[in-house]
């Protein structure tokens, strides 16, 4: 069995798409996937399934939330081995002194067919950012309330696939779920 990481997107941020994580929780349970947990109300769970590929999960989990619980909500799945490289490669470990204002967004589809590489970091300073092959790390030493560098920004790089979408988390939610693989 694989330990896998969804990460909702956009949930539990407006009166428009809440939901408890008790009912995520039995969602995901429903659809065959073990030892379910979630973490905080923002859209975090972790699961054991013996399937293997991590899209066809995240689109299975977004046919059973708009099924049972009438939402359209975007699901990111990553494998624990995937997971763990994105947080053992954080290239901003140097630059980033609050982690608490250093964010992943992950992306779903790869960076390199994004025009990532055209956007100039110097033109979105103070923000710092860093390309992974699915996500970008970026350091909002100034918060991330006016951010430039936000998900959607990186999101409408994608203009061949209306379906993109990217969520993002905190070092500090993303070291408490690799603490949870553990």
């Amino acid at each position: 069995m694989t330990a896998y990481v969804a990460l909702l997107r956009g949930i539990n941020v407006s009166r428009n798409q809440r939901i408890a994580m008790a009912d995520l929780r039995a969602l995901l349970t429903d659809l065959g996937l073990d030892d379910v947990t979630t973490y905080l109300q923002s859209g975090n769970a972790l699961f054991r399934s013996d399937r293997a590929d991590p899209d066809t999960i995240a689109d299975e989990i977004e046919a059973a939330i708009t099924r049972e619980l009438g939402l359209t909500v975007r699901v990111l799945v990553r494998d624990e081995d995937d997971f763990r490289r994105v947080l053992n490669a954080n290239p901003l470990a140097e630059v980033a002194t609050d982690p608490s204002r250093l964010l992943v967004t992950f992306l779903s589809a790869p960076t390199a067919e994004a025009r990532l590489d055209a956007v100039d970091p110097a033109t979105h300073a103070p923000e710092v950012m860093a390309i992974g092959p699915r996500e970008v790390y970026v350091w909002y030493p100034d918060g991330v309330r006016k951010a430039k560098l936000s998900p959607p920004f990186f999101e409408k790089r994608y203009p061949e696939d209306a379906n993109a979408a990217g969520t993002a988390r905190n070092w500090n939610t993303l070291s408490k779920l690799l603490t949870m693989l553990d």
